[in-house]
C-alpha cells in the first residue's frame, strides 16, 4: 500500500492552511476564517498518533466567538517537518512558544490533549510569559503522571504497557502502519466512549487518522515522543526536566476529562492542583479519552471561559 503524501492532511473547504517557521523547522497550522487584529490567540495541540484535524470542532466554535484559534501539526506529524531529533520536553516547548512569537503575539492560551498537554505544562514552566492560560484534555502534569505510575497500580496498569511496548526499535512503527494503520483505529476504539464510536464522525475521523499516521516518518516521530518520555526517566536529562517543570503557575488552568477514559485516571489528574493551585477540574459524563471530539461543545465552552478569565 502506497504511503500518503504529507499534503493529504491539507483538506479543502473552510480550512486555511499556513506554513510557519519556528524553532528551526516548518509547522503546518490550520485556522478558519478571519479574525480581528486584537483577537486573543488560542493554540490547539493534539495528542499521540493524531494531527490537527482532531480540533476541527473547536476551530469553528472559537473563531465564531471572536478568538483566533490555530491547530498545529506538532513536530513530526501531518504536514509539519519531521526532523530526526527534538522530541524532548525542552524542544517541544520551544517549538510552540516560537510559533506564538512567529505569529506576532506576546502570549497565547495553550490547549493540549494528551502529549499536547505535556507541551503545555513544559511551556508554562519554561516560558511562563508566553502562556496566558491553559486548557488540558486528559493531560496530567508530567510529575503527577510519574508519581501515579509509581504509586497507583491502576494507573500503572493502564499506562505502562503501552510505553514499554513502544520502546523497542522498528517493530512499533510497523504495528502502527500495517493494514492501513488499523492499530490507530483500535487504539481510539479502546479509549473512546461507545456513543461516539457509533457515529459517522468517528468512522470518518479514524479513517483520516489512519491515513495520517502512514505519512512517511509520522509513525516514527510519534513514537519518539513516547520513547523520550519513558527513557528520560532513567537519565540525568529526565531528572533535569522534572526539576525544571516542578514550578507552580497562577494563570487560569482547566483540566477536562471523560468519566469513561480508561487511560488517564481521575486520581492522576487531581494531583495537578499542586502545580496549578487555581485549577478547575471538569469531568464530562459518558465520554472517554477524546473529550474534545466526543463532547466538542463542552470543551469549546470551557476554552472560551478560560480565555475570558485570562
Amino acid at each position: 500500500m502506497n504511503q500518503p503524501d504529507p499534503s493529504t492532511v491539507r483538506y479543502p473547504g473552510q480550512w486555511i492552511h499556513r506554513d510557519i517557521h519556528a524553532n528551526g523547522i516548518r509547522f503546518h497550522i490550520v485556522e478558519v476564517g478571519e479574525h480581528a487584529p486584537d483577537a486573543p490567540l488560542v493554540v490547539l495541540l493534539h495528542g499521540f498518533a493524531d494531527f490537527w484535524y482532531s480540533w476541527r470542532h473547536q476551530l469553528e466554535a472559537l473563531t465564531r466567538s471572536g478568538v483566533r484559534a490555530i491547530a498545529v501539526d506538532l513536530r513530526g506529524y501531518g504536514d509539519s517537518d519531521k526532523p530526526p531529533r527534538g522530541y524532548d520536553g525542552w524542544t517541544l516547548a520551544g517549538d510552540i512558544v516560537g510559533l506564538v512569537r512567529a505569529l506576532g503575539y506576546p502570549h497565547a492560551t495553550f490547549v493540549g490533549h494528551a502529549d499536547g498537554g505535556l507541551v503545555c505544562w513544559a511551556s508554562v514552566a519554561l516560558h511562563p510569559r508566553l502562556v496566558r492560560s491553559m486548557v488540558l484534555i486528559n493531560a496530567p502534569h508530567p510529575i503527577s503522571l510519574r508519581r501515579s505510575v509509581l504509586k497507583d497500580s491502576a494507573q500503572r496498569a493502564a499506562l505502562l504497557p503501552h510505553f514499554v511496548r513502544y520502546q523497542v526499535p522498528l517493530r512499533p512503527e510497523r504495528l502502527l502502519t500495517r493494514r492501513g494503520g488499523i492499530a490507530v483505529e483500535e487504539l481510539m476504539s479502546s479509549r473512546a466512549g461507545s456513543a461516539w464510536q457509533g457515529t459517522e464522525d468517528f468512522t470518518d475521523t479514524t479513517a483520516k487518522m489512519r491515513s495520517a499516521i502512514r505519512i512517511p516518518g509520522a509513525a516514527h516521530c510519534a513514537l519518539e515522543y513516547q520513547r523520550w518520555a519513558f527513557r528520560s526517566q532513567f537519565r540525568a536529562e529526565g531528572r533535569r526536566f522534572m526539576d525544571a517543570v516542578d514550578v507552580r503557575t497562577s494563570i487560569p488552568v482547566a483540566q477536562i476529562s471523560g468519566d469513561l477514559d480508561p487511560y488517564v485516571l481521575p486520581t492522576t489528574l487531581d494531583r495537578d492542583r499542586h502545580w496549578a493551585p487555581g485549577l478547575t477540574r471538569r469531568t464530562v459524563r459518558d465520554v472517554g479519552h477524546y473529550v474534545h471530539q466526543e463532547a466538542p461543545d463542552v470543551v469549546s465552552e470551557e476554552i472560551l471561559r478560560v480565555v475570558r478569565e485570562s
